[in-house]
């Protein structure tokens, strides 16, 4: 007569729920000064940007043009860009900037709103999530393993 066959049979369950709120976000750019000038007919003493003191951005100095052929045609131009200056004061408190810079790019995310965002697991595998507002997300993942030996 055979022997009876004996196996161990381990059974490992796991399971997880993760709920994400978006946060809100703002990346701002500084834009620097530009300066140029251009034309035909005319003598120049070019002018340009006079660098900044401080948190300044910087400012143009005109230069002086004359005509060269009085009477003739002539085409002249002058253009100046302001870039942004530096913010003081801006302070950071618990991980928030309280004030965003007024930079010439910014760009703005607004946060998630977790409204009637859940979920849920029970010892039997069954899965309950529900949807939140907008930047929202909810991911439920219930894992059995079964090892025989």
């Amino acid at each position: 007569m055979a022997a009876p066959a004996n196996a161990d049979l381990i059974t490992k369950h796991s399971s997880s729920v993760q709920l994400t709120v978006d946060a809100a976000a703002s990346q701002a750019t500084r834009l620097g000064s530009t300066y140029s000038v251009s034309g035909n007919n005319v003598s120049a003493t070019l002018g340009g940007l006079t660098a900044p003191s401080g948190t300044a951005a910087a400012t143009m100095n005109a230069g002086t043009y004359t005509q060269t052929t009085d009477g003739s045609a002539f085409s002249f131009t002058e253009t100046f860009n302001s870039g942004d200056a530096i913010p003081t004061g801006t302070t950071v408190s618990s991980g928030v900037v309280g004030t965003l810079p007024a930079f010439g790019s910014v760009t703005t995310t607004a946060g998630g709103v977790a409204g009637s965002l859940a979920g849920s697991i029970d010892s039997a595998g069954t899965m309950s999530l529900t949807a939140g507002g907008a930047g929202t997300s909810a991911t439920g993942q219930f894992v059995s393993e079964i090892t025989i030996r």
